[in-house]
This record gives C-alpha cells, sequence and structure tokens, in this order.
C-alpha cells in the first residue's frame, strides 16, 4: 500500500489519453450518429476511433496534442465516412422506409437520460425529420452541414478534418444547405404544442376517431414507416395524402394490442410518443407539424424491433 497521499498521484499516460477521449465521448457521438443514423454504427465508430487515438498515444506517449477535441473529432469523422460506403450497401437491400434510429431521451417535460446516446439530445440535436432529408445528401455534403449548421464549426477548421480546401468546402456547404432548405425549410416547432398535438394524435388514432384526424392532418401528409421486413404490416413505400393516411393508420389501429401502454418522450430531441405493449417497445411515432397552422405534415413511425432494441419502458421514469 503506498503512503502517498492522494492529493500526490498522477495518472498514467494510458490513463490519461483515457480520461481525455471519455472527455469528449458525448460530443463524438453526437457529431457520428448525425452523420450515420444509428448507434449500432455509430459506437462502432467510436470504438474504431479510441483505438486510432490509444495507438498515436502509445506510439508517441511524450508528444503533446495541441487540440485533442479537434484532432478526436477528425479521426471520427473520417471513420464515419470510411463506413458510409458499407451502411449504403446496407441501404440498398433494406425492405420498406428506411428512417434513422430513434434516440429516446426522457419523458418529454424532463431532462434526458445519462447515457452517451441520450446525454447527446441536450446538446445540438437534428430531428427525426432533418435525418431524413440528412439521408439525401453526398456524404460529404452532409458532414459540412453537420459540422457547420448543426455544431457551428467554421469552414476552415471543417477543411481540416476533411483534408479538403476552404473554397472546397464552402461550395458543399453552399450545395448542401440549399438541398436542405428546398426539402425542409428550418422550422423549429414550439416544443409544448409538438407534445399537445402529439397527443391529441395519439388518442384519435387510437380511438378511430377519423374526423379529429382529418382536421390534425396537413392535406399533403406523407407518413413513413420503419418495419424493415421484420413487421408484415409496414408499409414498403412512404404513404402521402390525409385520406391514405387516415385509413392507413385506422388499419394498424385496428390491429394493435390490446395493452398498448403510450409514453412521451423526447425523441432526437422533439416530444413523441412511445408505444409499449407488455413493456417491450412497439413502436415511436414523431410528428412533424407545419409551420403555418401547427397540423401534421410528416409521420415518422419506426417500428423495426432491431432500432427498438435499446428502448425500455422502465427507463428513464421517476
Amino acid at each position: 500500500m503506498s503512503d502517498s497521499p492522494a492529493g500526490d498521484y498522477a495518472a498514467s499516460p494510458v490513463e490519461a489519453s483515457t480520461e481525455v477521449f471519455v472527455g469528449y465521448r458525448e460530443l463524438l457521438f453526437s457529431i457520428v450518429y448525425n452523420l450515420l443514423g444509428t448507434v449500432a454504427d455509430t459506437e462502432d465508430v467510436l470504438q474504431e476511433t479510441w483505438l486510432s487515438w490509444s495507438a498515436k498515444k502509445s506510439r508517441s506517449p511524450d508528444q503533446e496534442i495541441d487540440n485533442p477535441r479537434a484532432y478526436l473529432v477528425r479521426i471520427a469523422v473520417n471513420h464515419a465516412l470510411g463506413r458510409k460506403a458499407a451502411i449504403k450497401r446496407r441501404r440498398e437491400t433494406y425492405v420498406g422506409p428506411w428512417l434513422p434510429e430513434p434516440l429516446v431521451g426522457r419523458v418529454a417535460d424532463a431532462e434526458p437520460a445519462a447515457d452517451a446516446a441520450h446525454r447527446a439530445l441536450q446538446g445540438e440535436s437534428v430531428s427525426m425529420a432533418l435525418m431524413v432529408v440528412l439521408e439525401t445528401l453526398s456524404p460529404l455534403e452532409r458532414a459540412v452541414f453537420v459540422l457547420h449548421d448543426v455544431f457551428g464549426y467554421e469552414h476552415a477548421e471543417i477543411a481540416g478534418i476533411l483534408d479538403r480546401n476552404p473554397t472546397s468546402v464552402r461550395q458543399l456547404a453552399h450545395r448542401a444547405r440549399a438541398h436542405v432548405q428546398a426539402r425542409r425549410p428550418r422550422y423549429q416547432a414550439d416544443p409544448q404544442v409538438q407534445q399537445q398535438v402529439t397527443e391529441r394524435f395519439i388518442d384519435a388514432a387510437l380511438g378511430g376517431d377519423l374526423n379529429a384526424l382529418m382536421q390534425m392532418l396537413a392535406p399533403d401528409v406523407t407518413m413513413w414507416t420503419d418495419g424493415g421486413g421484420k413487421v408484415p404490416t409496414a408499409g414498403l413505400r412512404p404513404v402521402i395524402g390525409r385520406e391514405k393516411v387516415c385509413r392507413l393508420l385506422a388499419g394498424y389501429a385496428s390491429r394493435a394490442p390490446q395493452d398498448i401502454d403510450i409514453h412521451y418522450r423526447h425523441v432526437n430531441g422533439d416530444p413523441s410518443a412511445v408505444v409499449f405493449s407488455e413493456d417491450s417497445p412497439y413502436a415511436v411515432l414523431v410528428m412533424d407539424l407545419t409551420p403555418e397552422s401547427d397540423q401534421v405534415r410528416g409521420i415518422y413511425a419506426v417500428i423495426n424491433p432491431d432500432k427498438l432494441a435499446s428502448v425500455r419502458s422502465g427507463q428513464d421514469e421517476d
């Protein structure tokens, strides 16, 4: 047993490098998740980033890295970009609409949970609707958009991360922003209104109140249902139009389990509904509202059990 006082303790190089990595892990998780859209791939990239970081520190234990944050972000982003080809191949064989894996936080009026995935919701959250639009960007456009518009990196910083010149980064940023704006003008619904609309929507859908649904839905509402080929009732393409979506919802309600339990949580930062059956996750429902009338213009339903595996009925409850 050492006689040295606790205050004289000096961390080993391994412990010090681990502490640095852990300190930035939440930031890395947020950036990579917004680039990839799945928790499993994000965790794999963070593992690759840790291995690259620890190998660098092992090779040169006495060499100080002036800006560990920038160094780690650069490693993580480039590992994420390197993973995009494999993810693209996987998406090409995906059955039905693909939606991002939902990040489910606490009940809508509470703080998000304490693990890295949920703590990411406290900072730079990208809504489910915007995540869907980001899927249509090229990998580099998406990286530039996420780093600049979501995390506030300057073009010169992004150029260093991506090993591009600032002029090309500005061009990528311009194209990405124009593409996103054309498909989803920037609008943030009032959280309280979004929660109220979500609760009324769930009541109307489960109660079979088609008149109430017709009033709540925008004429050009679109519903995406991500079952991943594992849920027979999930559609193979998005459904567009108020009447078609109403009929689809009525069909879902008629086949829903009798013991469903609704929890209202933050999903990717937005007040949303998480549906359970016998304490098992059944669906995550996210509403996207119009800026003009607070009608529902988009419904994102994740029912693929693989994407709901980390959701727990008892988690984060007081």
